[in-house]
């Protein structure tokens, strides 16, 4: 008897995708337990054998976490700011919103292939203007903090230091 990968491995997949096995509610009795992988730069056509190498560990890691009775978040997300993905636009002649999107499509087809146990309902792109506003806040925020405007220019280390003590 023959092992049909292709359709056993599609079968499960889409059992997992519909049952939304990973999904982690928000409120829970168990402990709370977070794994995060880096994000990878959808700056290509698809995921090279690093990408799997990396996040193969942290999936283990999840998993058993989830045996020990952790409710675990791990999602996954898309680094899609930056000169790599608006290179790999200019070298294909479309805009880097339609690169960035067809590879991000690719990437999450291939980790789901993969069997990883991400959380897809909390999936992150750096380019949405949802994430990216609360990135800028926070570096607004940060700025605010040091920049004295008297001056036009940061305030001395000591000076952050104790007004921070």
């Amino acid at each position: 008897m023959e092992y049909n990968f292709r359709e056993i491995e599609k079968k499960w997949q889409q059992k997992w995708t519909e049952s939304g096995a990973y999904q982690v509610p928000n409120q829970s009795d168990k402990p709370k337990y977070y794994v995060l992988d880096m994000f990878p730069y959808p700056s290509g056509a698809g995921l090279h054998v690093g990408h799997p190498l990396g996040y193969i560990a942290s999936d283990i890691y999840a998993r058993y976490k989830r045996l020990k009775g952790f409710n675990v978040l791990h999602p996954m997300g898309y680094d899609a700011f930056g000169l790599p993905a608006e290179q790999y636009a200019i070298e294909h002649g479309v805009h880097p919103a339609v690169s960035t999107a067809k590879n991000i499509a690719t990437f999450r087809s291939q980790l789901d292939k993969i069997g990883f146990s991400y959380d897809w309902s909390r999936e992150v792109n750096t380019s949405n203007p949802k994430y990216y506003k609360w990135t800028q806040w926070i570096f607004l925020q940060l700025f605010k903090s040091f920049f004295n405007r008297n001056t036009s220019k940061a305030e001395p280390i000591e000076n952050l230091i104790a007004a921070f003590e």
